[in-house]
């Protein structure tokens, strides 16, 4: 009898007891831990894991670096802005040597600038063109120059530096590692490429008699550099920041994201050619629109030889390109406007196409003006930067219309 009874007393104490943990784990303690846990560790089923939240890269990260490239990729466009700009007040032969940290600093006094003045008077430019340019006139096209290559390394440590910092805390993945050792490796080759372009300027070419300009080919290649390291900071950071949609993948959807990466590559390829035309001053011929002097193919059109060359060198002919891919560029566009509205998308997507649209308008009035005006700084520069403006559409169309990650 005894011996039972107590057995009965350990039995209900085991249950009591039970009861008593079951409650301990519903109890404020836990409450705290669970909710401190966020941080630390969580608890499941009495096992302790590692959360999501604290993984790196995770989507705050992913968010910051997001932010950073979409920085870079506003700084890009502001040196070639400037560099338009520079071209258009023929600035850029001013500074005839390149140094990377020496010429950071500018002429300070009298002599200084006298003696920069001086070397510059020994190159072609001067002696053809500004031979009665003044010491404040060369102080003006000089800051010029200068700025745009103080602002091409801001644009080289803006994205340097932040790499070195993000890549020792862990924000980037491995894929995200090579795409930001190609960015910054690009950023250095389109620093050398734009020396290398300087210097065709400086060369002297006694069997030409027209005024010294840069090698086009060279600029179309500066010009092209830039913006393929904008569009490729651009796409990186959109992508990092908006999250893809999800869309049913039907014919229509798959039509469109080819007609929307078609339409991409004439937008460039339409901002591309713009350097042909800067390079050539090609804008200065056949100034009225849409005939180029009553006439809808001019005489001289293919007047070099071999063929060939006349796309590349001949004023007329670059011009005339110009105008074909402006206009195809704008019908392309318009197309894929009115094929997007026959879709449900969402509505980000629907905002990035119609906004595209209106820019493509935008900027062929923009180009048509620079053109019957002779080629005025001020719009000449307007008509450069929108052609980066209508290029970032597209590339905000592209991003909002691919695929969802599998």
């Amino acid at each position: 009898m005894l011996i039972s009874s107590l057995r009965t007393t350990i039995f209900c104490g085991c249950r009591s007891a039970g009861k008593g943990f079951q409650y301990s784990t519903r109890s404020p303690l836990r409450k705290w831990l669970l909710k401190r846990g966020q941080g630390t560790v969580t608890v499941e089923g009495g096992t302790a894991s590692t959360p999501a939240s604290a993984t790196v890269p995770n989507a705050a990260t992913n968010r910051i670096v997001g932010r950073w490239l979409l920085g870079c990729s506003g700084l890009v466009v502001g040196a070639i802005v400037l560099g338009g700009v520079t071209r258009l007040t023929e600035s850029g032969l001013s500074m005839v040597d390149w140094h990377l940290v020496r010429e950071m600093k500018p002429p300070q006094s009298q002599a200084e600038w006298e003696a920069e003045f001086s070397k510059y008077q020994q190159f072609p430019e001067f002696k053809i063109l500004n031979h009665n340019m003044t010491l404040p006139e060369f102080k003006f096209i000089f800051y010029m120059e200068w700025g745009h290559r103080m602002w091409g390394r801001l644009v080289g440590l803006a994205y340097i530096l932040p790499t070195i910092y993000f890549w020792k805390k862990g924000y980037f993945t491995r894929s995200m590692k090579g795409k930001m050792l190609g960015l910054c490796g690009f950023v250095f080759f389109q620093g050398l490429l734009g020396w290398y372009m300087v210097k065709s300027g400086l060369e002297e070419k006694p069997e030409s008699h027209d005024i010294p300009r840069v090698s086009q080919y060279r600029l179309s290649a500066h010009l092209g550099s830039a913006l393929l390291l904008y569009c490729a900071s651009l796409w990186t950071g959109l992508t990092l920041l908006l999250p893809a949609h999800k869309m049913v993948e039907t014919k229509k959807v798959m039509h469109l994201r080819r007609f929307a990466k078609g339409t991409g590559g004439l937008v460039f390829l339409t901002a591309l050619s713009g350097a042909f035309v800067a390079g050539l001053d090609a804008g200065l011929v056949y100034n009225s629109f849409p005939k180029m002097a009553d006439k809808w193919i001019p005489d001289d059109l293919l007047a070099f030889s071999p063929t060939l060359k006349n796309f590349f060198e001949n004023p007329t002919t670059v011009q005339f390109d110009h105008r074909i891919l402006g206009i195809t560029s704008l019908t392309a566009i318009t197309g894929l406007y009115l094929f997007s509205r026959r879709m449900m998308l969402p509505r980000r997507a629907k905002i990035a196409i119609s906004l595209l649209a209106a820019m493509a308008y935008t900027q062929v009035a923009l180009g048509i003006g620079t053109l019957l005006l002779y080629v005025p700084t001020p719009l000449a520069a307007t008509h450069q930067s929108g052609s980066v403006a209508l290029l970032s559409l597209a590339i905000w169309v592209l991003a909002e219309l691919r695929r969802m990650p599998k």
